[in-house]
C-alpha cells in the first residue's frame, strides 16, 4: 500500500502557488530557441486564484476564483500572454462589474477546473454542476451557457470529446440532485441525450472515462458532507468509509438499468488517463489516490497518487487492479486523437513524495505502456512544471509524435515560462522557451486551442 502522509501546507505557501492579484497583458514575447511554425493557436491554463485574503491552511484547495492564462503562438512567435479572472457572480461583484449574461443553475458558478473547445466555443468548466463560461479570443468572459437551452441542469469539470464522432460526453453531478447524469453533446453543441444514473448517496465525480462503447462512472467514497456544508465549506465533500467504491459501465446509448456495477478497492480518482475495449474486456488506466479529503479535508494530499490499470472482464463481472508505476504522479494526458481507443503513451507530472495533491512537480514522465518503460524529463533546479498538453506534429503523425507544452515556474526568478519539448528528444533540452515577465501560479488543467483556418 502506498505511504500516506500527514499534510502540511508548506509547498502551498511557496511562490509557485501564491495567487496573483492583477490581470495583465504582455505582447511580443522573447523566444529562446525555435517555436515550431506548426504551433498556430493558443495555450490555455486554468486554476483557482482566490481574490482577497487567502490562507491555504484554512481555505479549500478547489474553492478559489477561476483565472485563465493564455499564450498566443503563431508563425514561430509568441504574440501575447494574458491572464483574466473568470467572471462568476462573485468575481463580477468584487470587481464592480455587471453580472455575466446567461442562465443560472444551482448553487455553484465557479469555473476554475477545466477547459474544452467544442462546437466553435472555448469553455471554462467547474465542478458540482456549474454551468460553463464561454471565453472570447482574448480570454474575456462572454457568457454563461446551457448549450442553447438543451442542458437540463448543471455540467461537469472533465468532459471527454470522442475524436471519431465529434460528440462531447460528460458525467454531471450536483449534491442537490439524487442522481448523476450522463450527457451527450452533439458536434453542433446541443445536448442530445441526458441519462440519469442512480448512485449511492451523493459522490463527487470529478471525472469519468469513455470508450467507443461505454461511459465509465466512478462511484467512489468522497461524498457530500452536510456538516462541512453547514460549517461554510465551498467544497463540502469528504471521505466516507461507509460508501464503498465501484465502477459503473454504462453503454453509451443505454439506460440507468443497463449499468454494469463492479466493486473495487476503496480509492479516489481525480484524473483518468484513458480507457478502451479489447473484446469482452474493458481497460481503464487512471491515477489512483489511496484516500482523499479524509485526514485533510481541504487538500487532496494525504496519499501519494500513482498510475494504475483496472482490467474489467465484462462476461464474468470481475476487475483486475494492477499498479503500473509506483512513482508519485498526477495530471495525466495522452495524444487525444486516441481518446477511447487503445493508447501507447501517457504523459504525467512527476510529483515530490508527500505532496500528492501538488499541482506541479520537478519532472515530466512519458510512459510507454507497450514496453513498460518510462522516460523522464527534468525541468531543472528550482523549477516545477504543470500539466503538459500534447500537440501532434501533423494530423496523421504516429501516436505521441509531436510537441509537449507546459508552463513552468522558476523559483529563482519567481516568473513563469512556456517550455516546448519535442517528443523526438523527450529527455533532451527544450526546443523553445518563452520567458514570461510575470509569475503564473500553478494551476489545474491546460488546453491547446488550434487556430481554425478556412
Amino acid at each position: 500500500m502506498p505511504a500516506q502522509h500527514t499534510h502540511t501546507t508548506s509547498h502551498l505557501l511557496s511562490s509557485g502557488y501564491r495567487p496573483v492579484a492583477e490581470e495583465s497583458t504582455h505582447t511580443d514575447l522573447a523566444v529562446h530557441g525555435r517555436l515550431p511554425a506548426e504551433l498556430d493557436g493558443t495555450l490555455l491554463r486554468i486554476g483557482a486564484n482566490p481574490l482577497g485574503a487567502h490562507d491555504p491552511a484554512l481555505d479549500h484547495a478547489f474553492a478559489g476564483d477561476g483565472m485563465v492564462h493564455g499564450l498566443r503562438l503563431r508563425g514561430g512567435r509568441a504574440e501575447w500572454y494574458r491572464n483574466r479572472l473568470l467572471r462568476s457572480d462573485r468575481v463580477a461583484r468584487a470587481l464592480g462589474e455587471l453580472p455575466t449574461p446567461g442562465p443560472r443553475r444551482g448553487l455553484c458558478d465557479t469555473t476554475n477546473a477545466g477547459l474544452v473547445r467544442h462546437a466553435g466555443r472555448t469553455l471554462a468548466l467547474g465542478d458540482g454542476g456549474a454551468l460553463p463560461l464561454q471565453l472570447g479570443p482574448e480570454l474575456e468572459t462572454l457568457a454563461r451557457i446551457d448549450f442553447d437551452g438543451t442542458l437540463p441542469a448543471g455540467f461537469a469539470a472533465h468532459p471527454v470529446c470522442d475524436p471519431l464522432t465529434g460528440e462531447l460526453h460528460a458525467i454531471a453531478y450536483d449534491h442537490t440532485r439524487p442522481h448523476l447524469t450522463h450527457l451527450t453533446v452533439d458536434a453542433l453543441g446541443l445536448v442530445r441525450r441526458a441519462e440519469p444514473i442512480t448512485v449511492k448517496g451523493t459522490p463527487m465525480v470529478h471525472a469519468f472515462s469513455l470508450t467507443d462503447r461505454h461511459a465509465i462512472v466512478y462511484d467512489l467514497p468522497v461524498t457530500f458532507d452536510p456538516r462541512a456544508a453547514a460549517a461554510g465549506s465551498r467544497v463540502p465533500y469528504t471521505w466516507d468509509d461507509n460508501h464503498g467504491a465501484r465502477l459503473g459501465l454504462l453503454p453509451r446509448d443505454g439506460s440507468d438499468a443497463d449499468v454494469l456495477w463492479l466493486e473495487i478497492d476503496p480509492c479516489f480518482v481525480f484524473h483518468p488517463v484513458n480507457a478502451y475495449e479489447r473484446g469482452d474486456t474493458t481497460v481503464i488506466d487512471v491515477i489512483r489516490h489511496e484516500r482523499a479529503f479524509d485526514r485533510d479535508p481541504l487538500h487532496p494530499t494525504e496519499s501519494d497518487p500513482t498510475l494504475w490499470r483496472w482490467t474489467v472482464d465484462r462476461r464474468h463481472g470481475t476487475v483486475l487492479e494492477t499498479q503500473l508505476d509506483d512513482r508519485v504522479q498526477e495530471f495525466p494526458r495522452i495524444d487525444e486523437r486516441f481518446a477511447g481507443s487503445p493508447h501507447r503513451y501517457a504523459f504525467t507530472v512527476g510529483l515530490r513524495p508527500g505532496e500528492g495533491g501538488a499541482l506541479a512537480g520537478p519532472t515530466l514522465l512519458r510512459h510507454d505502456l507497450a514496453t513498460g518503460g518510462t522516460d523522464t524529463h527534468e525541468w531543472g533546479p528550482g523549477r516545477e512544471g504543470g500539466e503538459a498538453v500534447f500537440v501532434p506534429r501533423t494530423a496523421h503523425a504516429p501516436e505521441g509524435d509531436g510537441w509537449l507544452l507546459s508552463l513552468v515556474h522558476d523559483s529563482r526568478t519567481d516568473r513563469g515560462e512556456l517550455v516546448v519539448l519535442d517528443t523526438a528528444d523527450f529527455t533532451g533540452p527544450p526546443i523553445a522557451v518563452v520567458p514570461l515577465p510575470v509569475r503564473v501560479p500553478h494551476g489545474f488543467h491546460a488546453q491547446w486551442v488550434a487556430t481554425a483556418h478556412g
